[in-house]
Order: structure tokens, then C-alpha cells, then sequence
């Protein structure tokens, strides 16, 4: 059983979850060249404007026709700024799962935002497409990302060792990996009953291990 999703937009009351653009790209490149970006996310580094028209124009069209996941440009509903991104990756349409990532910008940290996109997320998927399960990694010393997913209602499963690379940037500017362990967390829809409407928020990123 395959399927795909529907191109489409979902609003909240502060943001807009909509597909991403090539007017996006200045944005999307800065966004994915911050510090904790490259730490916590497999993203290139440095990531080149290049590199994320080339994902918003053909990575991200091939992922949601072949029905792997979905991305969302997270966006402030009144002012239209590109805060953050959401995942939808490694999707498997026979047991209706999928795992969701998200990024948020640094210019936009500390408003609630992770939270408030990958909770409308997650009610469009176990609601609308009656998806029976979301899974979430974090990177085991990154609670910022821990507590987006608490936030939102996740159960914390268990901890796969040594499963996640991280990194570290050393004094000449490189980027050192570093071996970690992955925390798992899932969502299932009777898990959605106690995350409110509105959230506050440290807010986090998620592994991205899939990033071209």
C-alpha cells in the first residue's frame, strides 16, 4: 500500500505550514547555516543557496511524489518571514507512520514556534490522513528538541545507542562528529487528548538524517 500527500497549507493562529519556494532560498540558506543547526542536523555545512533551491525545486517535489514524506515552510501568519521547516520522512502508507523533524530559525527561537508547527502537523496527519503513529528522534543532549516533543505529547520510548551523530565546531572552524545516542519518541492519536492549543517553547531541532 503507497500513497502521497496532498500538497497543501495548514494556518494557526500565529503561522502558516505551507510548501516551500524558490523565494524561500535566501532564508532557507541562512537559516541552515547557524551554529546549532550544523550541531544537532546532518545538514552541509556551509550550506550554499545553491544547495537549497536544489532541495526546495527537487528534492523536496521527489520526496512527496514518491510518498517518502513531506515538507513544510513554517512562516509567520502577518509578517510572511520563513521561521522553521517541518519534516515528514521515511513515511510507511501500510501502517500509516511517519517520522517528523523540524528546524526553526535562529531569529525566530523562543516564540513557541517548533512547538506550535509540529503540533498542527501532528493533528493533520493523525486526523486528516489518519496516520496511527508519528516517531520523533532527538539527540540525547538535546533537550531543547526533548521538550518540543514532551510539549506536544510525545511518549518516550526508549533510547537506541550510539545511533546519532552529532557535531562539534573546532577553533580552526572545521566540524568534528561526534558519536551520541538517539532518544525515540512517539505520537500516537489518543496521545494528541492532553497537548494544548497553545505551547510554550525552548525551541528545538530534530535529527534531519535525510538532508541531500
Amino acid at each position: 500500500m503507497s500513497g502521497t500527500f496532498p500538497n497543501i497549507s495548514i494556518s494557526t493562529e500565529r503561522l502558516v505550514l505551507r510548501p516551500l519556494d524558490e523565494d524561500d532560498v535566501p532564508a532557507l540558506a541562512e537559516m541552515m547555516n547557524d551554529e546549532q543547526v550544523g550541531a544537532w542536523t546532518s545538514v552541509p555545512q556551509p550550506y550554499s543557496e545553491e544547495q537549497a533551491r536544489a532541495w526546495i525545486t527537487e528534492h523536496a517535489p521527489a520526496e512527496r511524489g514518491a510518498g517518502r514524506g513531506l515538507t513544510f515552510a513554517v512562516t509567520e501568519f502577518l509578517t510572511q518571514r520563513l521561521v522553521g521547516v517541518v519534516q515528514l520522512a521515511k513515511t510507511d502508507w501500510r501502517i500509516r507512520s511517519t517520522e517528523l523533524s523540524y528546524i526553526i530559525a535562529p531569529w525566530a527561537r523562543g516564540e513557541g514556534y517548533a512547538s506550535e508547527a509540529a503540533l498542527a502537523t501532528a493533528q493533520w496527519l493523525l486526523g486528516d490522513q489518519k496516520f496511527e503513529r508519528i516517531e520523533l528522534r532527538t539527540a540525547a543532549d538535546n533537550t531543547a528538541s526533548q521538550q518540543v516533543a514532551q510539549k506536544i505529547g510525545c511518549i518516550s520510548e526508549g533510547v537506541l545507542r550510539n545511533a546519532c551523530i552529532a557535531r562539534v565546531r573546532a577553533d580552526d572552524g572545521t566540524w568534528n562528529d561526534v558519536r551520541t545516542d538517539y532518544i525515540v519518541w512517539s505520537l500516537l492519536p489518543e496521545d494528541l487528548d492532553g497537548a494544548g492549543e497553545q505551547l510554550a517553547d525552548s525551541s528545538g531541532f530534530t535529527s534531519f538524517p535525510d538532508w541531500n
